[in-house]
């Protein structure tokens, strides 16, 4: 597997106050150690568990904070339960990844491959050898590049690995910080999409989207 430098960066804002710092604990490095997955650096590129409990309670510590899903356009989690569900019904799944921090053994945020939405592909014909890449980070660990170290990766799995030709991204065109991940990554503006629906949000939530793509050759001339 590729190991990527990492690098801090301004690509997400200041930590957040009040949440307990995590330690490592003997559990946490063997799973490290043991869990097979893409690697960077720092983080470890693993599935989701299903059931288990220290998956749900990382997820749900994040995924509570107002800060994270409506800015990618799912609803805030109201309980432990909620998050173990949405493992068991969203997140387990193929090339959908929790990011561990391997410093702490950690899930620190989450990343994936999917068929593009219609936002992309509003005929819903998505060509062959092509996926969306989507992502989140825990608050507290913004602004120290985890997330470009983590979609390079990611990027070069799908290549290499899964023999895409090209990679789409969205995120909504005032989401600044998903923008510079973006324009980190390479992935160049296609168009907007104005006025589009977000139905994991309650009530009617619309908003323009910027929709950008990497294609193969282009990533292919930037290792080089």
């Amino acid at each position: 597997m590729n190991k990527i430098q990492g690098s801090k960066s301004q690509d997400e804002a200041g930590p957040m106050p009040g949440l307990p710092e995590q330690s490592q604990s003997p559990a946490a490095s063997d799973q490290v150690a043991d869990e097979s997955g893409l690697q960077t650096e720092r983080l470890l590129l693993r599935p989701w568990r299903i059931g288990n409990a220290d998956d749900v309670q990382d997820l749900y510590r994040y995924a509570q904070d107002p800060e994270i899903g409506p800015s990618a356009g799912w609803a805030v989690h109201r309980s432990v339960q909620e998050s173990a569900e949405v493992i068991d019904q969203v997140l387990a799944r193929p090339e959908s990844y929790a990011l561990v921090l391997k410093e702490t053994g950690h899930i620190v945020g989450s990343m994936s491959f999917k068929t593009p939405s219609n936002t992309v592909w509003p005929d819903g014909c998505t060509p062959d050898r092509t996926m969306g890449i989507g992502y989140w980070i825990g608050r507290p660990y913004w602004g120290q590049g985890l997330a470009v170290e983590a979609a390079k990766e990611l990027l070069r799995h799908g290549f290499e690995d899964l023999g895409l030709s090209d990679i789409y991204g969205v995120h909504d065109v005032e989401n600044h910080k998903s923008e510079r991940v973006m324009d980190k990554l390479g992935m160049e503006w296609v168009r907007i999409a104005e006025h589009v629906r977000l139905p994991l949000l309650p009530g009617e939530v619309y908003r323009d989207q910027a929709i950008r793509c990497l294609i193969r050759r282009q990533w292919e001339s930037r290792q080089s």
